[in-house]
């Protein structure tokens, strides 16, 4: 939107009438502990269900097997990353900046369109705080029913409540806890020694930070992580545009705003004043106060209002997702808007670009280096050798032989005492000491030092289109 959402954008008061300057001012969220009033209706069940996947995608994903593995398994301790049949090392880890650049700009591109959809059906916060909120339901009851334990003195039962919801709180940042460490340790093992407290120090007290931090987060901080620490809601401002889709009220339809008995002939707007909005809001908020940073655009509000309107007879969308020029009754233009153009030719060249270097990425890894203790050695004969190290990486899952080569000379060959062919197990580096010499006439005597290039090739030789080459100078003399 035009109005910067740092700040509560237009407020149509009760008392605003159609056609009537709309002030911009800041309001404060709702104060105290928030309650949830459970609402039903297409946008909740469409956020449930990827909430719901999101979170049985999480735990399940590290238990997909692999090629006698687990597919995804990012082991620090080897420095190896594997994702099903690609391995990375930590020289491939621009493939991944890649990936969150993309991540990025795809998020941005879809701000544009649909606004902070991404807060408020696909957030692993908004997830887990509505996975908590009900677990706290079916323990501690309706949103009512909890407003009045919070009131209630201390007794027998808010006692029992209480305990059996922290303790299923706990249990459930425990479980997450150890879902987020099983990418990193097979998962197998992980909750094995989890739950039988045979854990390593360091593996249980990264599951206990992990437990502890979902717990905060999602028992008690909830729509504080949205309000304070969450940068996206700061920034958000800076991709909409008078096209982006927003969870808006239809001021000029809802003002004056007002309570009536049902089929009561008024001239009120169609707003009942029913406050369902606000009591369904995760955060907090009034949506009909204008459009505010702190809406994560769940829709919650629109259900509820439809549902209001569905019972006093008021077509819908009052409340719904619409843009500003929509409200305004301008043309909207979606897809030519100069942010949604450029976010998605951004997200096009940096997919290009990814896909080019995951193309170009090699399963060899080689590195050439020579032997610094003596630039050549005269062994008779006129032969002159050079030494070199090769360390040969194989970065796949299986093992492998390889041909080590010399190409782009006809001067220059491997002595015959050095191997050319060796086996490297998966994911091993092998350090293999080469001799390369240059044969000159037996009476040849040289006075000056001269540099050549050569090229050392490492192929695979059950694929022999998989090859990695690497140039290093070779030292001899020259007569001139």
């Amino acid at each position: 939107m035009s109005q910067d959402l740092s700040r509560n954008a237009a407020l149509a008061s009760p008392q605003a009438k159609q056609g009537t300057a709309i002030p911009v001012v800041n309001l404060p969220t709702k104060p105290g502990k928030i309650h949830i009033k459970e609402q039903k209706g297409r946008y909740q069940r469409l956020r449930t269900g990827l909430n719901s996947l999101l979170i049985l995608f999480f735990f399940l994903l590290p238990f997909i097997p692999y090629q006698g593995r687990q597919a995804i398994l990012l082991d620090v301790e080897r420095q190896e990353f594997h994702f099903f049949s690609l391995t990375l090392w930590p020289q491939d880890f621009t493939l991944l900046a890649w990936l969150f650049i993309i991540a990025a700009f795809a998020l941005f591109f879809v701000t544009v369109f649909w606004g902070r959809v991404w807060c408020g059906y696909l957030c692993p916060q908004t997830s887990w705080s509505f996975a908590f909120v009900w677990i706290e339901r079916q323990i501690e009851g309706n949103s009512n029913k909890r407003h009045a334990l919070d009131k209630a003195p201390w007794h027998l039962e808010k006692l029992l409540k209480r305990t059996a919801k922290h303790l299923a709180w706990g249990l459930a940042a425990l479980i997450t806890g150890c879902g987020f460490i099983a990418y990193f340790i097979p998962a197998n093992e992980l909750y094995v020694q989890i739950f039988t407290l045979s854990g390593s120090f360091w593996v249980s007290a990264w599951v206990w930070f992990f437990a502890l931090c979902t717990y905060l987060n999602a028992g008690w901080m909830r729509e504080q992580m949205c309000l304070h620490c969450c940068p996206y809601a700061r920034f958000q401002s800076a991709m909409f545009d008078a096209n982006t889709l927003t969870v808006s009220y239809d001021a000029a339809r809802g003002e004056s705003r007002g309570p009536r008995k049902r089929k009561q002939v008024t001239d009120l707007g169609d707003c009942v004043d029913c406050n369902l909005c606000v009591d369904v809001c995760p955060t907090g908020i009034d949506i009909r106060n204008g459009l505010q940073y702190e809406c994560i655009n769940c829709g919650a509000c629109v259900d509820a209002c439809d549902q209001t309107m569905d019972k006093f007879g008021y077509a819908k969308g009052l409340i719904r997702y619409a843009s500003e020029n929509e409200l305004q009754g301008k043309q909207v233009k979606r897809f030519s808007s100069f942010k949604f153009v450029g976010y998605g030719v951004a997200v096009l060249i940096m997919l290009s670009v990814f896909a080019l270097d995951l193309y170009r990425h090699q399963s060899i890894d080689l590195n050439v280096i020579r032997d610094r203790q003596s630039l050549y050695r005269e062994v008779g004969n006129g032969r002159i050798e050079n030494s070199y190290t090769l360390k040969i990486r194989n970065k796949t899952q299986e093992d492998h032989h390889y041909l080590i080569a010399l190409t782009g000379t006809d001067h220059h060959s491997i002595a015959k005492e050095t191997a050319q062919k060796v086996l490297i197990k998966a994911g091993e580096q092998l350090s293999y000491p080469v001799t390369v010499y240059e044969q000159k006439q037996p009476d040849f005597i040289g006075t000056k030092l001269q540099k050549q290039t050569i090229d050392f090739t490492v192929t695979n030789l059950s694929s022999p289109k998989d090859k990695v080459s690497q140039s290093s100078p070779f030292f001899s003399l020259s007569p001139f």
